[in-house]
């Protein structure tokens, strides 16, 4: 089919940078729902894996790849013509809601652990420590990596969304205790958890700093480690023995 001749899209899906296996599909798959059989979704996507992987998925469940065109920015527009209904997505979509995230951490003596979570593996050190020469991070820091992290990855991801070019986000994490002594055990009662934490964020995007701050809050608003942090979770925890 010419160019001339691909029908105008029915609804626009953009990925950004996300994979087919780190949710792009349920989010295809919800923005094609509203469409009737034979309607057509424009795809947009930076990440170069979606190019095999999207077709797959299109002969696997029926619907029709009808283009793949580079565009500007990086990104690669895929037409998809629906071929029905999509009955499992309200069950796949509650799957991904109910989704259990595991980690699981064993002593591996001294002072020192190591966490398992699916394919990777990483050291840990002391839950807080004040050295600065520590064979592996402590907890507490692996937990202000963790925001970082997120906020990093999140931020240039719903930046991506919007075609904005990133070339450089780097985010700093300080936090500061209620109270370390606490944790050490010299002082009692008190509260030796997180008291404030600290982002500062670096950006070097094709955008202004409202636009930077507007899709900032997006991201805090939606990443599952900042919300758990704001309003604090519920932690069930219990002991057995080997």
């Amino acid at each position: 089919m010419s160019d001339d001749a691909m029908p105008a899209p029915d609804a626009t899906c953009d990925g950004g940078d996300l994979d087919c296996g780190s949710g792009l599909l349920l989010i295809i798959r919800s923005a094609m729902a509203p469409l009737g059989a034979g309607g057509v979704l424009l795809v947009r996507s930076r990440e170069g894996s979606v190019r095999e992987d999207l077709p797959a998925w299109c002969r696997m469940v029926g619907h029709t790849m009808l283009a793949m065109t580079p565009a500007e920015g990086g990104y690669t527009d895929y037409l998809l013509r629906k071929k029905d209904d999509d009955a499992a997505l309200s069950e796949d979509l509650q799957k991904a809601r109910d989704h259990v995230w595991q980690t699981r951490v064993r002593w591996t003596g001294g002072m020192q652990a190591k966490a398992t979570v699916r394919n990777h593996s990483l050291a840990i050190g002391q839950p807080a420590s004040f050295d600065v020469q520590d064979e592996a991070p402590s907890a507490l820091e692996l937990l202000l990596a963790a925001l970082g992290g997120a906020l990093n990855t999140g931020l240039q991801w719903r930046l991506s969304r919007q075609g904005i070019e990133v070339r450089n986000l780097e985010v700093v994490v300080k936090g500061r205790l209620a109270d370390s002594l606490v944790f050490l055990g010299v002082t009692e009662p008190g509260d030796p958890g997180l008291r404030a934490l600290e982002v500062t964020i670096y950006a070097d995007a094709d955008c202004d700093l409202d636009k930077l701050q507007e899709t900032l809050q997006e991201t805090v608003r939606r990443c599952p480690v900042t919300r758990s942090l704001q309003r604090g979770t519920e932690i069930e925890i219990q002991a057995r023995t080997l």
